[in-house]
């Protein structure tokens, strides 16, 4: 076996979480061999939070299982064909793939030949920062130069990149979100001209799978660089079904600090105008009801706003507020000064600050409330309804007992 070997002692701290050494216990024995691998590795040499442990192990699927089993702990054969079982320890998920080759690949999925080489194994993975794998002993092995591309802060895939990506197209999706992710700088630029060439392969993905992936980029640390980058070279278009508008999501991201990412909001500001855009990101996405209706609901109170260098005033605020409720309307408001021009940001903060912190207006006025004015007819009731919350804006959301009954007395009257 080759491959150069570390001892890094921010990935060995990881072998002090008890779930993580009781598992390696139980399967690291008897002449098989089991590694931590991936994710939490990369993460903890990035000094990242780690959320989940994948491990890597010579022993079988079903090895594995009875193990598990032996051991009192509950073992989910999650993949079984491809040599995957998660097992519970406590609370806690880990899950063990048996060390194998892919044989046969059709750009979606796999037919695998387990083996026990685990270099063999880190060179099927997509990209060197993630192909990293250590022992329970602590000793880290690099196959593919993970840990200078880690030093480097560069995803890169491993090997030839046409070759990875042709064996699963979720690849390109995956190296533009890790890139936004763990990387500084531009696309490797390798990985990005392989992804261009093999474009065509991202139509024999899932709808569901490409929503994911872009909902996770457009959340990632520097999404609006790479998003700029990958629309520029044509790939991020024909996803989304229209030109998008990376300026307006840089724009974006810096109005939201440090507010935690909202990846639909994201979407919004990197192509949506009017409601079409929402019903069409809905069919190219398979977005759910929830997320197409907060989409098209921001398109339509969207659309008065374009053009605007400064927003609305109190009284129109509190109206979007009336109509479209919270959420609609901080999502117009955002987008809207993602557009304007950066010299009114103050004036945009401070009707951020009014929609947030204002109580949505409730027409202070029931059916009931007219039909003791005389109006019985339940046509008539609805009009008259409308004509009072017309009055009620317009009289500026009044609360006072005497505003309220003058509005009252006001009802079929011409205004």
């Amino acid at each position: 076996m080759t491959g150069a070997t570390h001892f890094r002692p921010e990935a060995a701290a990881l072998l002090e979480e008890p779930g993580l050494a009781r598992i390696l216990a139980i399967l690291d024995r008897d002449g098989e061999e089991t590694r931590l691998v991936g994710g939490a590795l990369r993460n903890a040499l990035l000094g990242r939070p780690v959320h989940e442990f994948d491990l890597a192990t010579t022993a079988l699927p079903e090895v594995t299982m009875v193990r598990a089993a032996e051991a009192g702990l509950r073992a989910i054969p999650t993949g079984i064909e491809h040599g995957t079982v998660t097992v519970l320890v406590g609370h806690q998920p880990f899950e063990v793939t048996s060390l194998r080759e892919d044989i046969e690949t059709d750009g979606r999925r796999a037919k695998v030949l387990f083996g026990r080489d685990f270099a063999a194994d880190a060179r099927r993975r997509d990209f060197t920062m993630n192909a990293l794998s250590m022992t329970r002993e602590g000793k880290l092995f690099d196959y593919v130069g993970g840990l200078a591309d880690i030093e480097a802060r560069k995803i890169r895939f491993i090997g030839e990149p046409a070759q990875r990506i042709t064996e699963d197209y979720l690849r390109i999706l995956r190296f533009f979100r890790f890139s936004a992710d763990f990387a500084e700088g531009p696309l490797d630029a390798a990985g990005l001209m392989a992804a261009m060439q093999n474009r065509e392969g991202l139509d024999r993905l899932s709808r569901e799978r490409v929503r994911a992936e872009l909902l996770k980029l457009f959340c990632a640390r520097r999404a609006a660089e790479v998003t700029s980058e990958i629309s520029n070279a044509g790939l991020l278009g024909p996803l989304l079904g229209a030109a998008p508008n990376p300026a307006r999501l840089q724009k974006l991201v810096a109005i939201s600090g440090n507010a935690p990412a909202d990846p639909i909001l994201r979407l919004a500001a990197l192509c949506v105008y009017m409601a079409e855009d929402a019903q069409r990101l809905r069919e190219k996405l398979r977005l759910s009801n929830e997320e197409f209706q907060r989409l098209e609901r921001v398109a339509k109170s969207l659309v008065p706003l374009h053009g605007s260098e400064s927003p609305p005033q109190p009284q129109d605020l509190k109206a979007l507020l009336f109509h479209r409720g919270r959420q609609t309307a901080l999502d117009a408001i955002m987008l809207a000064q993602a557009e304007a021009c950066p010299s009114h940001d103050g004036q945009w903060e401070t009707a951020r600050i009014f929609l947030r912190d204002t109580p949505e207006p409730r027409l202070p006025f029931s059916g009931a409330d007219v039909m003791a004015r005389g109006v019985a007819n339940g046509r008539a009731i609805g009009e008259a309804l409308k004509d009072l919350q017309v009055r009620w804006i317009d009289a500026g959301f009044p609360e006072d007992p005497a505003s309220l009954a003058h509005l009252l007395a006001e009802v079929g009257r011409p205004k």
